[in-house]
């Protein structure tokens, strides 16, 4: 990780949104690539193209269990006049040596088993008497319940064309297809095509380890007692949610007291599991802003210049904010506000992004669209800050719930969007068009 860009800046710089994004984007590094086994892969990135071995699937097959027929002995079939075959066998899934089926002939065969050769077609069990002799049947019994299922006669009560009911070799994915892209996403379903395909293991990038900490002397656990002057910790319990819902493996550390060489020792216990280190609190100016305290002097042990640098943002809220690196590995670390809407805009913003930068992937941003916007009354916004309001997002329309402040759990729960009021623009009439921020 290289030292972040813009340390000529001057304290009394006032950043844009863009400028700390694009330093944050610039500092942080995709992880290098490791090989895991496929289940220890998924969320992962690949970092090379996959290309099909062996034809899926291997051999034509059964996509149903009945009878391998000819098409020529059951052409003109019923069940006034059914085709009457001579059953030679069962044909089952993983079965090495199929049976050959010759004129007036026909296999038992199940769901996935190989098509006998001679044989054409399938004809469903429910087209058939089973071998039972009283006419259509709903399913094939057991061979351990009729043992003389597998031999004897089968009445046939329909025609079948060439080929029908059989899965052919190669209908999925042929040998030398590309089955993924580098750059994919390992998800339940590529994790079932890399081990169809006979893939053990796969090269990847690591989901990154995001360690998240809240910080101030005030705040208790959720499920612990309320004393006077204190408050529940939310903040680590969202960023965490944050971290893992962006693709992160998250670790969540207890509420840090406002004590600069405690959150010190504190982030130095946790670098060793951290590729990102995030805090949220104690960036701002007041005289108990403990990571601003701690950080602002800390600096990378063999990297001139590196550290922590805290800004100012011309956004609202998240102000404050504090980015750079720490540690002998420069383990990047964002130091975002304590207020809870502040903190998680800012994670959506800043914190998110990076992570999915460390994970490889191109686009790293949550998705953006255009909206109108509905309400009752002109949205204010401060005049040269970027506000990012909540809201509603569904069908082109977006509403705002709640207010400004940057206090208000209860309504950014109800948020699946922002709305971005550009840095020039002080009042929104309803009916404008805005930009939308999508979160879900």
């Amino acid at each position: 990780m290289r030292t972040a860009a813009t340390r000529t800046t001057g304290p009394d710089h006032l950043w844009t949104v863009d400028e700390h994004l694009e330093d944050i984007l610039a500092t942080v590094r995709p992880l290098e690539p490791i090989e895991l086994q496929l289940l220890d892969a998924q969320g992962c990135v690949l970092v090379e193209d996959i290309t099909v071995p062996v034809s899926l699937p291997p051999f034509d097959n059964s996509s149903m269990d009945g009878y391998a027929v000819r098409v020529t002995d059951v052409a003109g079939a019923s069940e006034e006049f059914p085709a009457v075959l001579t059953v030679v066998g069962d044909v089952a899934a993983g079965q090495a040596e199929p049976l050959h089926v010759g004129p007036g002939q026909a296999a038992r065969i199940m769901t996935g088993a190989p098509l006998p050769p001679g044989a054409e077609a399938v004809v469903p069990v429910e087209w058939t008497d089973g071998g039972l002799g009283e006419g259509p049947v709903t399913g094939m019994r057991a061979r351990s319940q009729d043992s003389e299922a597998a031999g004897g006669h089968v009445n046939v009560y329909r025609s079948a064309e060439a080929r029908a009911h059989v899965r052919a070799k190669g209908s999925d994915v042929k040998a030398g297809d590309r089955a993924l892209d580098a750059g994919t996403i390992l998800g339940p379903p590529q994790i079932a095509l890399l081990a169809a395909i006979g893939r053990g293991t796969v090269r990847v990038r690591p989901r990154p380890r995001v360690v998240v900490m809240s910080t101030g002397s005030e705040l208790v656990q959720p499920d612990e007692q309320l004393g006077p002057g204190q408050i529940h910790d939310s903040n680590s319990f969202a960023l965490t949610a944050a971290a893992r819902d962006a693709g992160a493996i998250a670790y969540r550390v207890g509420a840090v007291a406002d004590d600069a060489e405690t959150l010190r020792d504190t982030i130095e216990d946790q670098l060793v599991r951290a590729d990102l280190l995030v805090t949220t609190g104690g960036v701002s100016v007041g005289a108990y802003d403990v990571v601003k305290e701690a950080l602002s002097s800390v600096g990378d042990e063999d990297e001139a210049g590196a550290g922590i640098d805290f800004r100012r943002l011309a956004m609202q809220p998240g102000k404050p904010q504090g980015f750079g690196s720490i540690g002998p590995d420069h383990i990047p670390l964002l130091a975002l506000p304590g207020n809870p809407v502040s903190s998680y805009v800012s994670f959506e913003l800043f914190a998110r992004p990076a992570i999915r930068t460390l994970m490889g992937l191109d686009d790293v941003h949550r998705p953006r669209t255009r909206a109108t916007l509905t309400t009752d009354k002109a949205l204010t916004s401060p005049k040269g800050r970027r506000q990012f309001l909540r809201g509603t997002y569904a069908d082109g329309e977006v509403t705002p719930v709640g207010g400004a402040g940057s206090h208000l759990v209860a309504a950014l729960a109800l948020a699946d969007a922002l709305i971005v009021v550009p840095e020039d623009v002080e009042s929104v009439e309803p009916g404008t068009e805005v930009e939308v921020v999508l979160l879900g």
